[in-house]
């Protein structure tokens, strides 16, 4: 294992549940890196004794930089350090940057800087070059010139560039993180970690003592993380779900230096099962469909594998091979800077048809699919020419990013999956009103996918080879200028709406279905709540919270959360007569929550939240549940000779007090009422007495009498 990929992950994980399946003949392990967490590793197998070689390597002089910001731009720094590094120091400068643009961007900077310097060869390092161009790169710099190569991470652990002995690293490394609430990955700027950077360092010290300036502060070095976090946390598990369904195995069957997080698994075999790989088994699991089993053969991600099987099936097994070779190799188009346009189509005919080492590459990978389909070629469906068969294999691969565009002409779609997506700049597919997108992401701080790659669909095939991905769905919708109910039946590819048709009538399940879902996209809102109502809800929520912070309740949730869970059970027995939105504000809400209270609990509800309490005067006072705790707005005098905060819900809750002036005006908010009068009400009665000097103000309100009159009776 030399990194913590996640293809490392799953092998070590299979053959560790291997070893315990061969225990009559023990499966010896040795697993050798530079950068693994050595102690984790013995861990995991049970203990295992760790060796450790220093190697050889020549020092290497560090020198730190000062304290760098979140969100600063690194490109100037960059450029002054290696200015600074060129004066100071011999040989060639490796320079660590987090991708491309920031590669092309030192580049130009340094292009400017050096353009006198003809011993100074500037040579870019990633994945998206040519192979000469790598190989620049990578080769010693020819007698009497220096290289300053800048590289992503391409360069950290796999590749030894000669006459490298000056290091500047940046700290930053740009990784792809999948999200499973949407399906998709973003590529997101992260500081290293202290072993990447120990890493990185070493390269200045290959082959003679070297320099590495960090353009960070030994400060910030400390916090860094010890060890960057693995591919498997962090990465589209749909391939390791499926190599463990062939295994036979759930994940928490296995031992895991980290174990697959359960979203990202869940969103994974989600997507094996629309794939038509995993089917449920009699006793509830998840196993392989014989199509799975032909999936998990190829070696290629599932999507692909479910594009290239199915492209064979329909007489397109080349086809899907060059498509699938075109995903899969990096970008031919312009030298793989996504300057040539979007359209996949364009691509295919360029590797039909140019020459070049990277046309080369995907030319022989596509032959080594072909060669991996078995069995006799398929007749080609007739109603499929290459455009249209091209748009088919795609939309087998990502039914989820089938796309239609948001206005006619713009560059905002909506995907299947109800996501969007754009382009990020001018592009001829954006005249097409569907389209299937085979590459989209984003970046860090990018609120919508960037579409990559992607090729018109034409949307007759959902009549045909694509019928599969359509379903039929009633619907209600309202006019909303005639406030009239109606209904239709849609044609979908997943949240997109192909098409529309009127229905005469729905039947009561559809209809009752619809409106419930017209209820929950609007919310309890459409009924005719009244503030007496919303009390009663509140008074319910207190009495089972009171409960439930000692145990359990028999009070029922009824939040609008709860209800709207729950609307077959309360609200669906009286949706028979609506067909207007009106209705709604027309039925009889109390009636219809009274139900979800059994008897006796509606006595009960009176006798521990009543809606109002007695107070001294004699007066009736409600009280408001909004707040918690509950409010009891009442004016000071009608409470002379009250002791105690008054309580409810059999002593268990006290209320909060909103002391009124006679003209109902907030004096003083207190939950504990004898503190007030012994010590507030006097500064308060000064007041109070000053502003209403014909009402009554008690030196002593404990003996004073109550009233709900300016003065009582008879003074």
């Amino acid at each position: 294992m030399r990194e913590r990929s996640l293809d490392a992950d799953l092998a070590l994980a299979l053959t560790l549940n291997a070893r315990q399946l061969l225990r009559d003949e023990p499966l010896k392990l040795l697993l050798m890196s530079a950068t693994l967490e050595g102690q984790r590793l013995s861990t995991l197998l049970d203990d295992a004794p760790v060796v450790r070689s220093e190697g050889r390597m020549h020092p290497v002089e560090q020198r730190w930089g000062r304290p760098l910001p979140p969100g600063e731009r690194i490109e100037p720094r960059v450029v002054q350090t290696v200015l600074q590094a060129l004066d100071d120091e011999q040989g060639s400068v490796l320079v660590f940057l987090p991708g491309q643009a920031e590669i092309r961007r030192v580049n130009e900077a340094l292009a400017d800087q050096l353009s006198g310097r003809a011993d100074i060869l500037l040579c870019p390092l990633h994945g998206e070059l040519e192979l000469a161009q790598q190989r620049a790169a990578i080769e010693p710099a020819p007698r009497g010139t220096r290289k300053v190569v800048l590289a992503t991470n391409i360069a950290e652990t796999s590749l030894t560039i000669e006459g490298v002995r000056v290091l500047v690293d940046a700290g930053l490394a740009r990784v792809p993180r999948f999200d499973p609430g949407t399906g998709m990955t973003r590529l997101e700027t992260r500081r290293i970690s202290r072993a990447s950077a120990t890493q990185r360092a070493g390269r200045a010290g290959r082959l003679e003592p070297g320099v590495c300036y960090r353009l960070w502060s030994e400060e910030q070095h400390a916090q860094l993380a010890a060890y960057g976090e693995a591919e498997i946390l962090q990465a589209d598990l749909a391939g390791v779900a499926l190599q463990l369904a062939r295994w036979g195995v759930e994940p928490d069957e296995l031992a895991w230096l980290d174990r697959p997080p359960a979203a990202a698994y869940a969103q994974a075999r989600a997507l094996l099962e629309r794939l038509g790989a995993l089917r449920r088994n009699e006793h509830g699991g998840w196993q392989l469909s014989h199509h799975g089993q032909a999936m998990a053969e190829l070696p290629a991600h599932p999507r692909l594998a479910h594009m290239l099987l199915r492209g064979q099936a329909m007489g397109m097994a080349g086809l899907a091979a060059d498509v699938a070779a075109l995903l899969v190799e990096r970008d031919i188009q312009s030298g793989g800077q996504r300057s040539g346009g979007a359209d996949l189509a364009l691509r295919l005919h360029q590797l039909q048809n140019a020459r070049g080492a990277a046309v080369h590459r995907v030319r022989q990978l596509s032959r080594q699919f072909r060669s991996l389909l078995r069995g006799s070629p398929a007749q080609a469906v007739a109603e499929l020419d290459e455009q249209r068969g091209l748009a088919a294999l795609l939309a087998f691969a990502y039914p989820d990013r089938i796309a239609r565009q948001r206005r006619e002409g713009g560059g905002g779609y909506r995907l299947a999956n109800g996501r969007a997506a754009l382009f990020g700049e001018p592009d001829a597919l954006m005249k097409e009103p569907w389209l299937v997108v085979a590459e989209l992401g984003s970046h860090q701080g990018q609120r919508e996918e960037r579409i990559y790659r992607a090729v018109a669909l034409d949307p007759a095939l959902f009549d045909g080879s694509l019928a599969e991905q359509l379903s039929l769905r009633d619907e209600l919708e309202w006019d909303e200028r005639e406030g009239v109910l109606r209904a239709e039946r849609q044609r979908r590819v997943g949240e997109l709406v192909l098409s529309r048709e009127p229905l005469p009538s729905l039947d009561d399940e559809a209809r009752a279905r619809a409106l419930l879902g017209l209820v929950r996209r609007k919310g309890l809102e459409l009924l005719a709540w009244t503030p007496e109502l919303r009390q009663w809800q509140a008074r319910i929520a207190l009495l089972r919270q009171l409960d439930l912070a000692s145990g359990s309740s028999e009070w029922p949730d009824v939040s609008d959360a709860a209800l709207l869970a729950r609307l077959e059970d309360w609200l669906l027995p009286y949706l028979g007569k609506v067909s207007r939105l009106a209705h709604f504000a027309q039925l009889d809400l109390a009636a219809m929550l009274a139900t979800l209270l059994p008897w006796p609990l509606p006595q009960r509800l009176d006798e521990q939240a009543p809606v109002a309490i007695s107070v001294p005067s004699g007066s009736r006072v409600r009280l408001d549940y909004s707040e918690q705790p509950p409010v009891l707005a009442v004016r000071l005098q009608e409470l002379f000779g009250l002791a105690d905060t008054p309580r409810i819900a059999g002593g268990r809750q006290v209320v909060k007090l909103h002391l009124l002036s006679p003209a109902r005006r907030p004096v003083q908010v207190t939950q504990d009422l004898a503190s007030f009068w012994a010590n507030t009400y006097a500064e308060v009665k000064k007041d109070l007495k000053g502003r209403y000097p014909k009402h009554y103000w008690p030196d002593d309100p404990l003996i004073a009498e109550p009233t709900a009159r300016a003065k009582p009776r008879g003074q």
